[in-house]
């Protein structure tokens, strides 16, 4: 069973920064595409960004686009999401999710695996 847990999340001032983190155990597929999906209050979950396994591929929603950074550590079974020039509107849970596989994936219904979530707060 392959287990997901966030970390990093926490409350900063817009135009500050925050890096979260996510680790994935478990499991036997040999390729992993690590996403990040984030659900403000009363919104859907939508889309951060993507990841394949080699990092060769990298997929971003056009809100963070520029300002938003995905990357991995296979061999610590990791993928981080610096987050620079923070608004306000960036605030909510943030949810990696991982699913087997060799491409990016936007779509939610793709990652079979979820964490629970950590909640950036963005003051103004």
């Amino acid at each position: 069973q392959v287990q997901v847990i966030e970390s990093g999340g926490g409350l900063v001032q817009a135009g500050g920064s925050l890096r979260l983190s996510c680790v994935h155990s478990g499991g036997t597929v040999r390729s992993y595409t690590m996403g990040w999906f984030r659900q403000a209050p009363g919104k859907e979950r939508e889309f951060v960004a993507s990841i394949n396994l080699s990092g060769s591929s990298t997929d971003y929603a056009d809100s963070v686009k520029g300002r938003f950074t995905i990357s991995r550590a296979n061999a610590k079974n990791r993928a981080y999401l610096q987050m620079n020039s923070l608004t306000p509107e960036d605030t909510a849970v943030y949810y990696c999710a991982v699913v087997g596989g060799a491409y990016t994936y936007r779509e939610s219904r793709a990652y079979g695996y979820w964490g629970q979530g950590t909640q950036v707060t963005v003051s103004s």
